[in-house]
């Protein structure tokens, strides 16, 4: 039997891994049941496979696999229960699959695998089970540091993949290589070259689903706004709504106009403020406070409800457990959670009257951010970005996207931003913009030296952007740009958003505030020889190494 183990997130205990509990609040149990869980959506994902060769309907295996990957990633689910239900829930899927391709006269050797014949019956047996599977079964070092690579990379495409479901958006192709790409991590005889082009594979798949949800997203709601977001606070009780999932923000809108309650966004559901289609909500508030990992203070400032859509959830404390609310993949034990009806509707009435019964929220800043710079808009300035480059008003860009977290070597990035010289602009992504979005870092000729374009899966966004500009230059290499890539990491969708920009060819990019856990030795030389990948120093020397200037 296996211990705990788990090195997704970089958090990883010593940097090397959690084998007691995780830093992110998970217990060893929850941890072998996340391990069994990704067993199952392997289980799943070895029929699926080869059931897509044939004409036996296979539509329910793409939405499991992406649930149950996204369930599994780093702060989204604690609720063992929760859990469990989903690996049953794999294990039906799996069985009856399996009897239809057996029908279908379809009988591969993987179809006697362990992933796809094992079953359970009562909760003692699928714990004993999960205590069976996990990362340290590959005894290989550098096999088992490049097909977790995969499969995180594969857990932040499930994230983009889910989202862009509940907007009745999907990629047949993206579904056919994620069930393919998991079935490859179970072959033992797999060689390293094999891992590092799937790897690559994965990169591609990762930009295409990336584009999905971005045509969901846009298509949906409208292309993001140059958008002032107030930071202040209202007089009526608030629902605050955190996470990513911009359907969960529309239903909640929806069904609290003319209640007497506001709705605020909370870390990276900020860039809901960007849509035209949430403009219209007058109840529609500004945002209130920073990342993800500073939640235990706000929240229990905020007073009313909060509503977690998708993964960056801490374990409550007591002083707003009772006032926490989740769905889709989250899920914590005591913590109530919002279903969706077989159409994908949510109620939030029980939230919407809990509100009512709280106090307005505290304030704890004032003042405004601006954000909405997605690629839409960025294109309609694309000649005054040019132009000031041309005119050596705009020397350099630096993408600083990526994840925040509670390290203080984080305070690198609030550092960098503060003294980077002030002719460059940050293009930026995700929840590590909150390391620098509210500092008074000026313009360039109108041009804000922030470029925020909304949540890490609009990292998509930046990719764009830096096509354009390189087709503006008429340049043959991305690379050529003026853009450094200085990326802060935390969890698997941030995996995911790396391997897209390794497969678009981008060079030199520089990951903090660690190198990932789960890299070996051997592969991290693999990135830093074909790649340049490499990890960041003091901000003294960053400073130096990208611009050429000294900080004074």
């Amino acid at each position: 039997m296996n211990n705990m183990f788990c090195f997704q997130c970089q958090e990883a205990a010593k940097g090397t891994g959690c084998t007691i509990a995780g830093v992110c609040g998970k217990d060893a149990d929850t941890a072998a049941l996340q391990d069994l869980l990704i067993y199952s959506a392997k289980g799943v994902a070895v029929l699926a496979s080869e059931l897509n060769k044939t004409d036996v309907n296979c539509n329910e295996c793409s939405e499991y696999i992406s649930e149950a990957l996204f369930i599994t990633i780093t702060n989204a689910n604690f609720d063992k229960k929760a859990i469990i239900n989903k690996i049953r829930e794999g294990m039906e899927i799996r069985n009856s699959l399996r009897k239809k391709g057996y029908e279908a006269g379809v009988n591969v050797p993987m179809f006697e695998h362990d992933v796809v014949k094992w079953n359970a019956g009562s909760d003692d047996e699928i714990f004993a089970k999960s205590k069976t599977v996990g990362i340290l079964e590959e005894k290989n070092e550098d096999i088992r540091s490049l097909k977790e690579l995969i499969i995180y990379g594969l857990k932040g495409m499930a994230a983009y993949a889910s989202h862009a479901f509940q907007l009745k958006y999907s990629d047949k192709e993206v579904n056919k290589f994620m069930a393919k790409a998991l079935t490859e991590t179970l072959r033992t005889d797999i060689t390293a070259d094999e891992l590092v082009a799937l790897t690559l594979e994965t990169g591609k798949f990762g930009v295409d689903v990336m584009a999905l949800l971005d045509k969901a997203n846009t298509t949906t709601y409208g292309h993001p706004e140059i958008t002032e977001v107030d930071l202040g606070v209202r007089k009526n009780p608030g629902i605050l709504i955190s996470g990513h999932d911009l359907k969960d923000i529309e239903m909640l809108l929806e069904q609290t106009q003319g209640q007497g309650v506001d709705v605020y966004t909370h870390s990276e559901m900020l860039a809901a403020q960007y849509y035209p289609a949430f403009k219209k909500y007058e109840h529609f508030a500004g945002n209130y406070g920073n990342a993800w990992w500073q939640q235990d203070k706000e929240f229990t400032s905020f007073n009313g409800p909060i509503l977690m859509t998708t993964n960056c959830l801490t374990p409550p404390k007591v002083e707003y457990i009772d006032r926490i609310y989740s769905t889709g993949a989250v899920g914590f034990e005591g913590v109530k959670y919002i279903q969706q009806d077989e159409n994908g509707n949510k109620d939030f009435s029980e939230i919407i009257e809990h509100a009512k019964k709280c106090a307005p929220p505290t304030e704890i800043e004032t003042g405004k951010i601006v954000g909405g710079f997605a690629h839409h808009q960025v294109q309609q300035l694309a000649g005054k970005v040019v132009e000031a480059v041309k005119n050596k008003n705009i020397s350099q860009f630096f993408v600083m996207a990526g994840c925040d977290g509670r390290h203080k070597s984080r305070n690198y990035y609030t550092d960098f931003a503060k003294e980077l010289p002030n002719d460059t602009v940050i293009l930026t992504a995700g929840c590590a913009k909150y390391r620098y979005n509210k500092l008074n870092l000026g313009d360039i000729g109108g041009i804000p030296r922030v470029l925020d374009a909304g949540q890490c899966n609009d990292s998509y966004s930046l990719v764009l952007t830096a096509l354009s500009l390189k087709e503006a230059f008429s340049l043959d290499d991305i690379n050529e740009l003026p853009i450094t890539y200085n990326i802060a990491w935390y969890e698997q969708k941030a995996v995911i958003v790396l391997l897209a920009l390794l497969y678009l060819g981008v060079k030199d990019i520089h990951l903090g505030p660690t190198l990932p856990a789960f890299l070996s030795p051997n592969v991290v030389n693999v990135l830093v020889e074909n790649f340049g990948i490499s990890g960041i120093s003091s901000v003294e020397n960053d400073i130096k190494k990208f611009t050429g200037v000294s900080v004074s």
